[in-house]
């Protein structure tokens, strides 16, 4: 087939190559996402831990 019937196999893969792209950035974004949720998790429960230390302390 030649670039005249308006069909080559760039033009096939292309749109594919680039679901493929965005499914793998979709799938990063969440994997970060947990990743971020879970940082946040230890972050407040360091704080409490240090919250809790300082009141004790004080009393």
């Amino acid at each position: 087939m030649n670039s005249a019937t308006g069909f080559s196999a760039f033009s096939f893969f292309l749109p594919l190559g680039i679901g493929i792209v965005y499914l793998l950035l979709i799938g990063i974004g969440f994997y970060v996402l947990y990743l971020l949720i879970k940082l946040l998790k230890r972050a407040i429960a360091a704080l409490d831990i240090y919250l809790d230390e300082k009141r004790n302390h004080r009393l």
